[in-house]
């Protein structure tokens, strides 16, 4: 199928075109910022503009089987000013408009045969114990209001005999974003507790499974109307916060009062205290397995694991052979990476580089001088090499670049496998500025293999 995502390079998105295109599927990305997508993106993704704020020319979707839509202003990213909630408002209920509008001005036959648009479990309000499946009404409040006015938007397109699909998603939980973001630097440091009176009903998803399940419902016919993004498991907060401190080994006593929370927030702190327990009935209907069915085996699966994980792509026009000996000459190195570093390669272990070769290196992180020490773990030319930190400022640096071949030329994959010393608090007092550095330093280093290998 040929598949077009809004909202490709955020936190959903991303791993959903990494997933379509392993799938065989050929995908494009609308977005606001190009350059930023082709850096993002999987090197197979085609990047196309689209202003939001504008109406979309029909062409770019000619040709797409499927739409799926992800675009939007993040509901978490401020307090909810007035000018903050016409613009949580308006990011989805126009975009889906100017979509639906789009696939209008297509000839019949040139239509995608499914729009799939996310949606929230925001639909059903502040719910207290009631169990909420797809037939329940909506509720009431900003966020019930503008998902209504989200889904209503979308579901226009059935009118064009599109098969239309709202996912109603829950709280995502991944390792690098969504809901354990923020918690996860405190609860290490046992800083963690119930929000409120922790009765509130928590249906949550690990992003694993809403990338699988938005997947599901682009491939299966019968998937239409509106399907909630939620594990089969909906547990309290106070359920939650207490699983949370489990997984980490530490306690989780310290709450969070609802007045405190209403102070510090506003009337963004109702996301937090409304109870919604949401049942995942349209998915088990539709076949969808869950990899994470139950909070226990997702925790596990993020919190066991305090490393993270990188992944560049670039395609080049020349075939490996004439791609790898690049780098191959450790001084290369010192060409790719920003002057901001002062890197300087110091010397090799042996003369042609190879498995278990040591390769020493100088640089300077925010002014202070460091030496870095690698060693080559896996040496196979043309096609991968993996280094991996002996000595320098992480716990732990594993590194593998991979050339495939692609039609002529190369796509160079870099993957990086990172974990930052001093474990929570480090990740609490420079996570968000090793990452800002780490897109720094790649962004320069693609930008001059393009240069350099023309």
């Amino acid at each position: 199928m040929n598949v077009v995502v809004t909202g490709a390079t955020g936190f959903v998105g991303t791993p959903l075109v990494r997933q379509l295109l392993a799938a065989g599927h050929a995908v494009s990305a609308l977005t606001r910022d190009v350059q930023r997508a082709v850096r993002r993106l999987p090197a197979r993704c085609k990047v196309q503009s689209w202003n939001p704020e504008q109406a979309l020319d029909p062409s770019t979707l000619r040709g797409a089987d499927a739409v799926v839509h992800l675009a939007g202003e993040g509901v978490a990213d401020a307090r909810w000013t007035a000018a903050r909630k016409r613009a949580i408002h308006n990011s989805r209920v126009n975009t889906s408009l100017a979509l639906v509008r789009a696939i209008g001005q297509l000839d019949a036959h040139a239509r995608p045969r499914v729009l799939v648009s996310a949606s929230a479990i925001g639909w059903y309000g502040n719910r207290g114990d009631a169990q909420l499946d797809e037939q329940s009404a909506p509720g009431t409040g900003f966020l019930a209001d503008v998902c209504r006015d989200w889904e209503r938007a979308v579901f226009e397109a059935q009118a064009l005999n599109v098969r239309t699909v709202a996912v109603r998603i829950g709280v995502v939980l991944g390792r690098d974003g969504g809901a354990l973001k923020p918690l996860l630097p405190l609860f290490r440091l046992g800083l963690g507790g119930r929000v409120g009176s922790g009765r509130q009903w928590f249906s949550w998803i690990h992003l694993s499974d809403l990338v699988g399940l938005l997947r599901h419902v682009v491939e299966n016919p019968r998937a239409a109307g509106p399907v909630n993004g939620v594990a089969p498991e909906a547990v309290t907060n106070a359920t939650f916060t207490a699983e949370l401190g489990r997984v980490l080994h530490r306690p989780a006593v310290l709450p969070v009062p609802a007045l405190a929370l209403r102070a510090v927030l506003g009337e963004m702190s109702s996301a937090l205290l409304a109870s919604q327990r949401v049942e995942s009935t349209a998915a088990r209907q539709l076949g969808y397995s869950f990899q994470y069915p139950t909070l226990r085996s997702a925790l596990d699966d993020l919190c066991t694991d305090q490393s993270h994980e990188l992944l560049v792509e670039q395609r080049l026009a020349r075939l490996p052979e004439r791609v790898f000996p690049f780098f191959a000459d450790p001084k290369n190195l010192e060409r790719i990476t920003p002057d901001f570093l002062r890197f300087k390669v110091l010397g090799t272990t042996t003369d042609q580089i190879g498995d278990g070769t040591l390769i020493s290196y100088a640089l300077r992180l925010h002014g202070i001088p460091l030496r870095w020490q690698s060693r080559i773990e896996s040496w196979e030319p043309n096609r991968r090499f993996v280094d991996m930190q002996t000595h320098g400022p992480y716990t732990l640096w594993h590194h593998t670049h991979e050339f495939e071949p692609d039609d002529g030329g190369t796509i160079i994959r870099d993957r990086v496998r990172y974990r930052l010393p001093f474990g929570a608090l480090g990740e609490l007092l420079a996570g968000w500025l090793v990452r800002r550095d780490l897109d720094a330093v790649f962004d320069y280093r693609r930008q001059q293999i393009q240069e350099l290998m023309r």
